[in-house]
């Protein structure tokens, strides 16, 4: 037997002992209870591999250590699975924890990949990518000049990811543009802040959740009772727009915030531990509070938890455009102290059992982002209180001063930028139609009746 024969028989023999455990733990989970010859190893497979192996270990044109080759079979083991599969070395993990804090250095901006280059699913809030104009739907086609072709999400990450002060250039498609892009980014430390918050007008509160991180949740609750504090709301806008998702029980806290019953997300997978199901709890802030959701290409993940839940139960209006429809779950499992493999084992359905991997959320009412210019009126334009000799109107019969717009300070501040934010004003407009049409429902007529004469 030759040394070649004997490394491979080896390879073989030690990937055999390695897989058998899995494969009786995957047979035991199937709930076909199929036959053992059903789930035998494919020996002439791992010998192939073997064989590769020790050929390109052997015969590469640079010499490569049998450990980092190893390594690389992982990697290309779950890239081929699909684009949110990952082997994590210690780095990578503690790029993965920073992410999930908010706390790390970089430009501040969530990607995936499609057909070979970079996709930007969005750029997060008040950070260098947001700042220099990055969209959603962008294609990053190179790095500081070097195509990005080769390169997997995490890698790319890294590229990106760097000292803060320093730069990197990056070179981006844009639909609609004739030519590529460049745009030059200095890295920053990015604190990403999960929840902001502010009053639209008296009574219309804003809530922005940028990402969802483990105490999300909690912040958004706070933050709705502070607003509501200032002035009892009438309706609320949950800013939902380019969030690339996060932890999944900040999810389920946020939408248990506004349901006070029923399912919320549930999850199916090929073992039992990935098929939950998650109920809202009854400790609802605002089961009843008029409520507008915001979404986009951008939204992505637990944000789209929220918004099909909140949809599903019919408890909000969603408004905006489709969502860009990462419906699967991703659990990190141990290899080592330092290593791990992020591993796509499940796929998550909303109340009325929706999956939507691929597809998103559609919003109830679409609206475009989009810049609209007003038309200014007439100076010249002539009323019939203009006219010489015009009739007043009788006494005791104009408007009362609670029937005349709200006009304070806030409010006009918010109509002279109303152009900022198209989609934003739409909301606000949409949450007082329904706050009128639901008073004008829960209120007696205010009509007052003439008085009855009789006549002959």
């Amino acid at each position: 037997m030759t040394a070649f024969t004997q490394r491979c028989l080896s390879l073989t023999l030690v990937l055999t002992s390695l897989l058998c455990p899995l494969m009786g733990s995957a047979e035991d989970a199937s709930p076909s209870n199929q036959p053992a010859q059903d789930a035998r190893l494919p020996i002439e497979e791992l010998r192939v591999f073997a064989e590769a192996f020790d050929r390109i270990s052997r015969a590469y044109v640079e010499e490569v250590d049998d450990k980092a080759l190893l390594e690389k079979a992982i990697k290309g083991l779950l890239s081929e699975l699909d684009p949110h599969s990952a082997f994590l070395d210690a780095d990578s993990f503690n790029d993965l924890q920073e992410t999930t804090t908010g706390n790390y250095g970089g430009l501040g901006i969530e990607i995936g990949r499609q057909d070979g280059v970079i996709k930007v699913v969005t750029p997060m809030d008040d950070t260098p990518a947001s700042r220099a104009g990055i969209l959603p739907g962008d294609l990053i086609i190179e790095l500081d000049g070097q195509t990005v072709r080769s390169l997997g999400v995490n890698q790319a990450v890294d590229v990106m990811r760097g000292e803060p002060g320093s730069e990197v250039t990056l070179t981006v498609l844009r639909e609609g543009e004739s030519q590529p892009i460049e745009v030059t980014l200095v890295r920053e430390v990015i604190n990403v802040s999960s929840v902001r918050s502010r009053l639209l007008e008296p009574g219309f509160g804003y809530l922005r959740i940028a990402q969802f991180q483990a105490d999300t949740g909690a912040e958004a609750g706070d933050a709705i009772a502070k607003m509501n504090d200032l002035t009892p709301l009438k309706g609320l806008v949950l800013d939902l727009r380019n969030n690339p998702g996060g932890v999944l029980q900040a999810a389920v806290a946020v939408s248990d915030l506004f349901l006070n019953q029923g399912t919320i997300v549930y999850t199916e997978g090929r073992l039992d531990p990935a098929n939950m199901v998650y109920e809202a709890t009854g400790r609802t802030l605002m089961p009843d509070l008029p409520l507008v959701v915001l979404i986009n290409e951008g939204s992505a993940s637990a944000s789209e938890i929220v918004a099909g839940a909140l949809q599903d139960h019919r408890r909000a209006l969603l408004l905006g455009t489709a969502t860009f429809g990462k419906g699967s779950v991703q659990t990190v499992l141990p290899l080592t102290n330092e290593k791990a493999i992020k591993l796509t084992t499940a796929l998550y359905f909303t109340p009325n059992g929706r999956s939507i991997q691929a597809e998103g959320i559609q919003p109830d009412l679409r609206v475009e982002r989009s810049t609209v210019t007003r038309v200014r009126s007439n100076p010249f334009a002539v009323q019939e209180k203009d006219l010489p000799g015009h009739l007043s109107a009788p006494e005791g019969t104009q408007p009362s001063e609670q029937s005349k717009p709200d006009l304070s300070a806030q409010a006009q501040d918010n109509l002279a930028g109303w152009n900022e934010d198209f989609q934003l004003t739409e909301a606000l407009n949409l949450l007082k139609g329904l706050n009128i049409l639901s008073a004008a429902s829960a209120m007696p007529s205010t009509v007052t009746p003439r008085d009855q004469t009789d006549s002959e």
